[in-house]
Order: structure tokens, then sequence, then C-alpha cells
């Protein structure tokens, strides 16, 4: 028998079961070793029938004897018989509708049973408790710590453990998969011992032994992976890489704003400028809670970039976006473009261009031409950055915004257009632990403070019979100047029974324009034209509307000032991390902001999920709920990225997860 034998050649069993066993992803020998279970039940206490506790589930050794078959009137079966422990007590044990059991025992037999002792009249009886033949050899079902299996319809985990026990010699065959200096300096147990103890262990430390080695091995695993991630898209080393920092050119962009930058966007402009000093390409990830100025940091290293001669590209994944980027930024590098000027500093003007998929096929021919010769320093778009048709002259840097929305081939599609500097940004907080496993292959710059004087966020979970007064408040605030922001789940009434009580953004327009019949109320949703998106986006800031209904398209980078209202329908069905980064569409301003909450039904309004709002403005320890409640694939999008479904709990453990990438760091010989 070998590792990759096949369960069919081993397994004293039916096709059938061989046939679930292969739905299950079971094939070999050595898949039914790792097959490990997921708790362990301690039976190993054995006790006498005078010492066992009624109606508690013990485990007796003896002899059964007078086993008989009994036919009820009734036409039910049952097995009755006389149970004698080693100290000569007996009791009745009885199993109902289990004839098979007066064949699988013998008067005389040896037999464990394990199960409920209780008193039925004058008499003690254990009812239908699973039995294991004594005197064989170790007992698999009892006596000892037993691993209770993911079960399925036809295999039980009883099954499984006699299957697993038949085998259990060619454990000491699995090859070890963690170097072995790791296992020393880390005083693990060899994966062989490890799977050992999971399927046949002697006490409780023993397992968690197991367990400790094994959830270092997956982040072990993980890290090694985006280590090597790290490695190949630094390549090798070229001094034509390194773009020096200009110390005098931040502090001239820093006094060219009309406010002082935050210190952690200070030093996050400094980590990323030290990292495009040297001679391989950095590769960082910007993470930061929602306002808390990231475009400011990408901005700052932008500006350096373009002093030097090098083009940037800065890829969002939407057109609104996009071109709000292609207005902020580009207004910003304008104005330190003239501060230089008047304080006689040589600074060219950077040259900004838009491309996305709805600019017009003439002027985006004329974009891409420009591109490629250099006449454009900063090029901001969509997943049009990425097609072949766009060349650039010299791209020396490539900032992503929110990664998790594009692919890694879409990224490393911009890389092969050169072999720039990555910077990828996003604003969803994600869990330090979490970001060095899922991001692995980024350095980690974060953002801890919001500029200004921003105030926090009200924040109110409420109930659709106080809908009322949330519309009252609303209609004061836009008399004070003020505008709404409301947020529906979906775009039209939805067929689906289930859906009927959801928001939609075209009801909610029609009901919206009754309520606040004095008011103007625009819509905006996915399936609108960029254009139509534009007019929307451009009139609401001009203060032309006075309420948007939206669907999540809002969701990402949006700044209307003066908005300070949001409404967010249906709350109950986004997770925190969502209803979070809807709340950042306002308190962009000094002027105090609301957000509503909204749930479908009044028993809603009382989900502690949706208090946590209510309690948290901070997006890092909302998503430190989300990742317990909901786990870091539906969170993330890590499925995409081949996160494999690790333990919550070693994932918000800080000390596993850095002594992993540690020991990673050590074994690749990687900084």
């Amino acid at each position: 028998m070998h590792l990759t034998t096949p369960l069919s050649k081993v397994l004293r069993t039916t096709k059938d079961y061989i046939e679930v066993l292969d739905s299950m992803g079971l094939h070999t020998v050595e898949d039914l070793l790792l097959y490990l279970p997921r708790a362990h039940e301690d039976l190993s206490l054995m006790h006498t029938l005078g010492s066992a506790p009624l109606d508690t589930k013990v485990t007796i050794s003896g002899i059964v004897d007078t086993l008989k078959l009994i036919r009820t009137r009734t036409g039910k079966q049952l097995v009755t018989g006389k149970f004698l422990d080693s100290e000569g007590t007996s009791c009745e044990v009885i199993w109902f509708n289990q004839p098979h059991i007066k064949r699988m025992l013998s008067d005389g037999q040896d037999t464990v049973l394990t199960g409920k002792l209780v008193e039925n009249g004058y008499k003690l009886q254990m009812q239908s408790p699973t039995f294991e033949k004594a005197g064989g050899g170790d007992l698999v079902h009892s006596g000892r710590l037993v691993p209770i299996y993911p079960q399925h319809d036809k295999i039980n985990t009883k099954w499984l453990r006699e299957k697993i026990n038949s085998i259990k010699e060619s454990i000491e065959d699995l090859r070890e998969t963690l170097p072995v200096e790791v296992v020393e300096e880390e005083k693990f147990l060899s994966r062989a011992d490890a799977v050992y103890a999971m399927h046949f262990p002697e006490d409780p430390e023993q397992v968690q032994k197991a367990l400790d080695r094994f959830a270092f091995e997956d982040l072990y695993a993980i890290q090694i992976n985006a280590l090597n991630q790290k490695k190949e898209w630094q390549g090798e080393r070229n001094d034509k890489l390194k773009i020096p920092m200009n110390v005098d050119h931040i502090k001239h962009f820093f006094a060219s704003l009309k406010f002082t930058p935050t210190n952690s966007q200070k030093v996050a402009i400094f980590e990323l400028l030290t990292d495009m000093e040297k001679n391989v390409p950095m590769s960082r990830l910007l993470e930061g809670d929602v306002g808390s100025g990231k475009t400011l940091v990408a901005t700052a290293v932008i500006a350096n970039v373009i002093e030097h001669g090098g083009q940037c590209a800065f890829m969002v994944p939407t057109e609104v976006l996009a071109k709000q980027h292609t207005e902020s930024i580009g207004k910003t590098l304008v104005a330190f473009h003239n501060y230089c000027q008047k304080e006689g500093i040589d600074m060219p003007c950077p040259k900004v261009a838009l491309l996305t998929g709805s600019t017009p096929k003439g002027q985006a021919e004329e974009t891409r031409a420009n591109i490629e010769v250099g006449n454009f320093d900063l090029i901001i778009g969509t997943h049009s950055l990425i097609e072949d048709k766009v060349q650039f002259h010299n791209l020396r840097l490539v900032i992503v915004d929110e990664q998790h929305r594009f692919g890694v081939a879409q990224r490393d599609r911009l890389k092969s257009k050169g072999s720039p500097h990555f910077l990828s940004m996003t604003a969803t907080p994600i869990p330090r632990t979490l970001a060095l496993t899922a991001y692995g292959h980024h350095d980690l710059s974060v953002l801890t403070e919001k500029p200004g004087n921003r105030k926090p966020i009200h924040t109110k979970v409420v109930s659709p019979t106080d809908r009322k007064t949330v519309e009252l408040f609303i209609d004061k605030e836009i008399e004070a100047g003020r505008q709404a922001f409301v947020i529906c789940p979906l775009i039209k009434e939805s067929k689906n029974e289930d859906f009927s009580e959801i928001k939609n953004v075209e009801a909610e327009k029609k009901r919206l324009d009754e309520s606040f019949s004095h008011r103007k109320i625009a819509m905006l949703h996915g399936k609108m034209t960029p254009q139509e998106k534009e007019n929307i986006m451009r009139s609401f800031k001009e203060k032309e509307y006075d309420i948007l209904v939206s669907t999540s398209v809002i969701e990402v980078g949006i700044d209307i000032p003066n908005s300070t209202i949001i409404v967010i329908e249906g709350s109950e069905r986004f997770g925190l991390s969502q209803l979070h980064q809807f709340r950042g569409r306002v308190g962009r301003s000094d002027i105090k902001s609301h957000c509503f909450l909204f749930t479908t039904s009044p028993e809603q309004a009382r989900s502690a999920r949706l208090k946590a709002m209510e309690k948290h403005d901070s997006g890092f320890q909302l998503a430190e709920i989300d990742l317990k409640l909901r786990g870091p694939g539906e969170m993330f999008g890590l499925r995409q990225s081949g996160i494999p479904e690790i333990s919550v709990a070693n994932l918000l453990n800080p000390e596993l997860v850095v002594r992993a990438r540690k020991a990673a760091q050590k074994y690749l010989k990687v900084a």
C-alpha cells in the first residue's frame, strides 16, 4: 500500500461508498489520511455502571449476553440484551430498529458501550448505545479522544474512523511540507506526527500541537507564495528604476496645498518615495479609511515621478471616478506648478489625459498617440489603460485604485507596458494580519488619520416606522443648503418574491418625488451610460439637485463635500465594510453629517451587527467585526486570488501571521 494507491484497492467496502468518496475529493490513501477531523470527543474515561452518572454520555466496558431480537405488535424490531460490567453490576441494553446488531454481536462478547445510562422504572438501561468489540487491539470509537469527521449523507464519522484506522500505517510515509529548519526552529510536530495526532491523539495537548502546526503551515504557504510573487514582480535589479527623492520638491508641494497633510500621509509619502529610490520596482499597498486622503499621497508621488521625466498610469474601477480624479488631481498638480512658477522654481506644467471606454474613437486614438510619444505625463482611466493599443513612452509608476476589483492578469498587463513601480490603493480597511496574508506581495502603508477638522458622522439604525421623523429632518437640512444621498439595493422592482420588499431606485425616486415634491431629485444607477452618469454627478455637485437616489455605484471615491446626509435602504443586506464605504460619501467637509441605516422590517432595526455602525466610526474595527461574521473570502473577494478557506481566528492572530511571514522571509532570503 502506497500513498498514491486508489482507495478502491485498499478499503473493504462497496462501489457505492467508493463513488461517494470520489465525490468528496477522496481518491487515494493520502487523500483519506489528510481528511482531518473537525473536532474530538473525549471518551477516554472508562466508567463502571456504579460510577457512571445518569443521563450523561459515558463509556463502559463489559460483556453482552442473552441477546434477543423481538418484534412488537406494531411491527417494530428491538434487540435487547443484558450488559455486565467488570464489577459484576448489570443493566438492560436495548437497540431500536437495528436488527443487524443481533448479527454483529454474540453472547459473551467483550464489548465497550457508549451512550446515556438511564433509569427506566426500577432498572438501569442503556438505549441504542454505540458499541465496539473489545479485546482486538486499540479501541477506535471509544476509550480515547475520538475524532469527529465532517460527514456525508451516506458516510458517517464512525465509518470514516474505521477506514482511516485500517490505513494508519501509511501515515509515516507522508512527506514533510515545511522546511526542516522551520520545523526545528518553531518546535513543531513533523507533518506525519501532526496527522497521526489528529486521527489518534493521546491527549488534548497533542491535538493542539497538531492544530498549531497546520495553522502555521497554511499561513506559511500563503506567505511563500506572496513573497515569490513579490520577487517575480521585482525581477532583476536595475539602476534605471531609481527615482531620486527630492525633499525640497515635496516641501514645495506641501506648501502649494490649502491645508496641512496629516502625519500618516507624510509617512506614507516618505515610504513610497524611499521604495522608488531602489533598483527594484516598488510593490506597495496603501490602505486607509474613507476620507483619509489616499489620493493626495498618490498625487505627491506622481509629482515626483513627473519631475524626473517619467509617466504615470492611474487605473480606477469606474468612469465616474476616473473623471473625478482627472479633475481633482489635475487641479492639484496645476496649483503646484503655479506655486513653483511664483517661487521661481523650475517645474514643468504636468499634462494629464483621461482614457475610458466611452472616450470617442477619434479622441481615444489621438490620446493613445500622444501617450506613446510622451506628450502626457499622467494618464487616468479604467480598463482601457491595459488595452494592447495603449503604449507608453516612459512608464515609471502604475497606481491601481481599489485593487481587489481588478484581476491579477489585468495588473500584470499594466506591468508588461514597462517595468514600473506599483502602488495599489484601497479604501476598504483591511485588518493588518489579513493584509499581510492576502496582499503579502506588497509592502504596507496605512493612513490612520483623517485630514482637516472633519467631525464624526452621526449614524442611526432606523426602523421603517420612523421614516417620517427622519424625512422631516432631511428636509430641514436641505432647507439649510445641504444635499442628500439615498442608496437602494436594487435598480428596479424584482420579479422574485423574496426581494419584493427590497427598495429599488426607480420606485424610491417616484416615492421621494411625492414626499419631497418641493425638492429636486435625481437618479443614478449602473445601467446608465457613462455620459448620463457624468452629467448627473456634475449637476449634483453643482447643487442642481437636492437628493440623489442611487445604487452602490457611488460606493467608491465620489467626493461631494456639500452632501451631508446619506440614507441607506435595506441596510441589513450590506456588509459592515460596504456600509462604512457608503457612509464615507458624506462627512467630507467640516459640516456635521448624518447616516441613516433603514431596515426592511422593524425587527431588523434591533440587529447587533447594524448597531456596530452606531458605535464604531473606524473602518478597521468594523472590518474585524465583518471578518468574524462573514469570512475573508466574502469580504475582500479573495476567492479569486487563491487564498484558501483559512480559519478567521488564525487570520486575526497577529503573532502567528508575523511568525509565518518572518519564517518565509528567512527561508527565501528576502527582506
